[in-house]
């Protein structure tokens, strides 16, 4: 997305049906306003959910931050908007990071940028490493073939938020100097949840009020 830089839903389109249940993981991520569960399509983008498994499984993404939002108010240069915010890895470890890995586009899994989305941040293709994004409502143009970013190839959707958007969106209204939270807001912790992969979200907001 340009501006979406490497240091690296309620919903992804399905083209053909709902996934099987043992292709997917349930993570819960643990901020300071609350907790986001997200979906990963481990069989569906096996080489971005590979990937991101592996810095939630070293620790990698506890005492890191969601650092960045991008919405209407703070990309006035931008010819083409979006709405995400963006995190990564406990920037004090970062010697322990993986390799980039091969870009999976969306022309390649089939999953779109909906809303609650998650993605692999990027420079250029081929870049990602431990910086991920979560959409903030639809965002067809950072699909492959979108406008956001100028090479066209999009970014690499990986899964979806299925409890815990009322965070999300709080996160993408705090305040920022530019696009930069100020402050940011920490990840307590990402886990593998265990039960059944892909039930329904709960209804029950779990935001909590006053950080």
């Amino acid at each position: 997305m340009g501006a979406l830089v490497v240091a690296g839903l309620v919903g992804l389109t399905q083209v053909s049906g709902e996934a099987p249940a043992d292709s997917l993981v349930v993570v819960v991520m643990e901020t300071e306003l609350g907790e986001i569960e997200i979906t990963v399509e481990v069989e569906r983008a096996p080489v971005t959910s590979e990937n991101f498994l592996a810095y939630l499984d070293a620790g990698l993404y506890e005492n890191g931050t969601f650092y960045r939002t991008v919405r209407a108010d703070n990309q006035p240069n931008d010819a083409v908007r979006i709405a995400v915010i963006q995190g990564g890895m406990d920037r004090s470890r970062r010697a322990e990071g993986r390799d980039p890995i091969r870009m999976e586009g969306t022309g390649e899994t089939g999953l779109r940028h909906e809303d609650g989305t998650i993605s692999m941040a990027r420079s250029g293709p081929d870049t990602a490493a431990a910086e991920f994004f979560i959409c903030v409502g639809p965002q067809p143009e950072l699909d492959e073939g979108g406008r956001r970013n100028p090479d066209g190839r999009g970014f690499a959707a990986f899964g979806r938020v299925t409890r815990g958007m009322d965070v999300v969106r709080a996160i993408n209204a705090l305040r920022a100097q530019g696009q930069n939270l100020d402050p940011p807001v920490r990840i307590l912790g990402v886990r593998r949840r265990g039960g059944k992969a892909g039930e329904l979200p709960r209804q029950d907001s779990n935001l909590r009020h006053g950080g």
